[in-house]
Order: structure tokens, then C-alpha cells, then sequence
């Protein structure tokens, strides 16, 4: 009786390959046909696993499998993006963003016009978990306000990109803020934690960056038409007043008590039901929908309609299946050995936690330059670096910090990256011009690369240990 040959491993040529067929997938159907990737990163799943059963002798059931845990780990932000959804939809029906946006905007003023600039795309990217949202709808407005002050377009684009950066990053309602930590094994606000260290100094030297740039523009007169526009919109539609700033500052309070994230949310759903009765007059029903289908608005100003229309269960679905895709693409190279074969390469030169840590940021990068989607460049430079961070005992949200520091936040900087085009084409800037000037973007990498050198910061696994020298 013949016994079963066990599967071999992938080399780095085999892994090389399949990585270069994703790249020229995505960038075909990405960059020249427009297309969402979800599709293109099925058929790099398929690339992946014909290798697997036909050059490496792996059954289906193997590689099913792989697929399935692979999906297993990162159920938790899966559930959690659910519960965001509804989080979302309830606090806009609530009046509780559209109060934040309202405050936000009447604090311009023409000699800080750039920091106004970052902190109110700061705001309404906390209070959404979106940078695109608030970059396709506040951040147009700032951007014609920016242009009749005079102001350089890259500029104010690098402000208004840094600013919804920022709030994205810190907002436990971003997607790639929960999925960094469901790939590194991290909790979600071990992670948000964590990433305080890295991303309020790197947003306050871009503030300072900002002041300086934006001084030679004080006592112009501020052309506040647009901005009035906002407000009246707002103000027509919504009953403002700071007391609904009331859940999201529960929720802050939940994140320092270090409650569990699908509770701490969820009471930010029931919150912003309760707040939206109390001052919006929502029925039990308006809460429902609103939490399911998200919220809809229909001032007639097309500006805050886009930013206020959206939320909801169903609204978090386009990111969940891109999710398990990715997921599934991740478990097949784990399975086959492949992100093992690219991880040892990388690993021959990255001996200590400061050259490891610096690594794992360039090679999101480099993801992110290559494939052209933030979602990948966090899935496998986490499912490749992930074990190794453990054998060294470095703490898995030191992990997710780097994929964020490497991966999400150099995302716009790329032209034919999805957040580069989109960027491109909603604030009609291109990447290359607002790149010098999206200083958040450009110093959080270095900020998280030098705390790998230093050691500042790095936590091990249990707390206790000293951090290995850095080399």
C-alpha cells in the first residue's frame, strides 16, 4: 500500500511568483479598468492554490482549511465592523457627527487655516472611522476655501490627507483599525493604545509644520460661503448641541477602562438610539433602520448629504467580503509556506527588534507600492512577520502598530494604490503634489522606526521582560 506523500513547502521563487501574479492582477484591473479588487484577489487565491495542489502536492482539503482559520482569526474584527455599522448609522440619526462636523468648522480662521485645516479632518474622521468620507465630502469644501485663500493646493490637500488620517487611525470605527490587530493578534484597543504613542507626536509635529507653513496667510479674509453653506445644511436638518458629543466620549472612557470592544460599541449603538430620541424625535423604527440600512439625508446640498448618508450593517458588508477574501488569499501562502519563504529572505536582515520592526514598515510599504491596496498591505506583512514577533517576545500590538505605521497610512502616497486613486480623483490632486505636504503621513513610519531602535515603547508579551536591544 502506497503512503501519502507529504506536501513540500513553496521556495521563494514559487512565493515570488504568485506575489508578482497579484501585483499585475490588481494593477490591470485596479488601475486600468477601475475595478473593486475583490475579484482580482480571487483569482491570485486561485494562482495560489493551483500551486499549492499541483507544483507542492497539498489537497483542497488542506488548503480549505487553511482558508477557514485563516478567516477563524480574524472573526472578532469581522463582528466588530458589524457592530460599527450600526454604530455609525445611529450616531448620525442621533445628531451626534453631524454636531461634531458642525463645531468643527466655525473653529477656521484665515491665519491658521492649515491647522484648522487637519484638526477639523481630524474630528470628522474620528467620528466617521473614514478617511475617504471625510476627505470626499469636508475635505472638498476646505479645499475650495483653501484655493480662494490663495493657499497652494498640495498644501492644504496634505493637510486635509493628514488630518483624515489621523482621526482614522485613533477611531475604533475604521476598518483598517480593526483589522491590523485582528492580523498581528492584538485587541482592538490594545492597539488604538498603542498607537497613541506613535501617531499624536507625529500629528503634532505636522501641526507645527502647518502653523509655520500657514502663517504667511494670516489676515486674509476667510471666503466662508462654503463652510455657511455646511452649517445651514447641518443645522436645518439636525438639532446641534455639545451634549451629543455624550457617546463618543463613552466610548473614549470605555477604551481607557479596557472594556471589551463588541460591548463597549454596542453601547455606543444603544447610545446613539437613546440620544436620537431624545433630540432628533427618532421612533424605535428610525433607530432600526438606521442601524441596519444606515442613515440617509436629503437636504439638497449635495455636500453634506454625501458625508451624513451612510452607516449601517449593510454598509460595512463591501469591507467585510474584501476581508475574508484577502483572509483566505493570506491562509493558502501561510499553508503552502509561501509568506514563510518571503519572511525568511526579509529575515536575514532584520536580527534585532529596531531592524525587524523597520522592516515590517517597509515591506507594507512596499505592499502597499506593489499591490496597490491598503487591505493586503496589512494582511500579509502580518501573516508573514506574525510568528516572529512572538518567538521574540515582542507584544503583538507592537505588530499592528507597525502595519498601520507602514501599511494604512502610506496608502495615499501612491498614485495607483486604491486610496491614492481615490484621493487623486475626489480632491482632483494629484498624490505626488500633496505628498510633500502629508506630513502625518510621511513622519508616523519614522516615528515607528525609531522607537524600534530606541526601544522606547516596545512592550514584551507579558509586560515584564526587558526589550532586546535594538540593532
Amino acid at each position: 500500500m502506497l503512503e501519502s506523500k507529504e506536501p513540500k513547502k513553496a521556495n521563494l521563487g514559487q512565493a515570488l511568483f504568485v506575489i508578482t501574479f497579484l501585483i499585475v492582477v490588481l494593477f490591470v484591473s485596479l488601475v486600468l479598468m477601475g475595478a473593486d479588487p475583490h475579484v482580482p484577489l480571487i483569482i491570485a487565491t486561485i494562482a495560489a492554490g493551483l500551486i499549492g495542489i499541483v507544483s507542492l502536492g497539498f489537497k483542497w482539503s488542506d488548503l480549505e482549511e487553511a482558508m477557514i482559520q485563516s478567516i477563524s482569526m480574524a472573526m472578532q474584527a469581522v463582528l466588530i465592523l458589524m457592530v460599527i455599522g450600526s454604530v455609525i448609522g445611529t450616531w448620525i440619526l442621533s445628531g451626534t457627527v453631524p454636531s461634531m462636523i458642525y463645531y468643527g468648522l466655525q473653529i477656521l480662521s484665515p491665519g491658521i487655516f492649515l491647522v484648522a485645516t487637519a484638526i477639523i479632518c481630524s474630528v470628522v474622521s474620528i467620528s466617521t472611522g473614514s478617511s475617504w468620507t471625510t476627505a470626499g465630502t469636508v475635505g472638498i469644501a476646505l479645499l475650495g476655501v483653501g484655493i480662494g485663500l490663495g493657499i497652494p493646493i498640495g498644501m492644504v490637500a496634505g493637510a486635509i490627507v493628514s488630518g483624515a488620517y489621523f482621526g482614522d487611525k485613533l477611531s475604533p470605527l475604521s476598518d483598517t483599525t480593526n483589522l491590523a490587530p485582528a492580523m498581528a493578534g492584538a485587541t482592538l484597543f490594545d492597539h488604538i493604545r498603542s498607537m497613541i504613542w506613535t501617531t499624536i507626536p507625529a500629528f503634532i509635529i505636522s501641526i507645527i509644520l502647518y502653523g509655520i507653513l500657514g502663517s504667511r496667510y494670516a489676515g486674509q479674509e476667510l471666503n466662508a460661503e462654503e463652510i455657511n453653506m455646511m452649517l445651514s445644511a447641518i443645522g436645518d436638518n439636525f438639532m446641534i448641541s455639545p451634549m451629543l458629543f455624550i457617546p463618543p466620549i463613552v466610548v473614549i472612557i470605555i477604551v481607557i477602562k479596557k472594556v471589551p470592544a463588541l460591548p463597549g460599541l454596542l453601547s455606543g449603538v444603544v447610545l446613539g438610539g437613546i440620544f436620537a430620541a431624545i433630540f432628533q424625535g427618532a421612533s424605535l423604527g428610525d433607530v432600526i433602520e438606521a442601524a441596519h440600512y444606515g442613515f440617509s439625508m436629503d437636504s439638497g446640498y449635495e455636500v453634506v448629504d454625501s458625508l451624513l448618508s451612510r452607516g449601517g450593517l449593510d454598509g460595512m458588508m463591501w469591507t467585510i467580503s474584501l476581508i475574508l477574501i484577502a483572509l483566505c488569499f493570506g491562509g493558502i501562502l501561510e499553508k503552502t509556506g509561501m509568506l514563510h519563504a518571503i519572511g525568511d529572505f526579509i529575515l536575514r536582515f532584520a536580527k534585532g527588534t529596531g531592524s525587524l520592526i523597520a522592516a515590517t514598515v517597509l515591506t507594507c510599504f512596499a505592499v502597499n507600492f506593489l499591490a496597490g491596496e491598503q487591505y493586503i498591505a496589512l494582511v500579509i506583512p502580518g501573516r508573514m512577520y506574525r510568528d516572529t514577533y512572538k518567538e521574540k517576545g515582542i507584544h503583538p500590538k507592537i505588530l499592528s502598530r507597525a502595519l498601520e505605521g507602514g501599511g494604512t497610512i502610506t496608502s495615499a502616497l501612491i498614485p495607483w494604490n486604491t486610496c491614492g486613486v481615490f484621493m487623486w480623483g475626489t480632491l482632483g490632486v494629484h498624490p505626488f503634489v500633496y505628498a510633500p505636504y502629508a506630513f502625518l503621513n510621511l513622519i508616523t513610519p519614522i516615528v515607528n522606526i525609531v522607537y524600534g531602535f530606541t526601544g522606547w515603547t516596545i512592550e514584551k508579551c507579558d509586560g515584564n521582560e526587558e526589550v532586546e536591544e535594538a540593532e
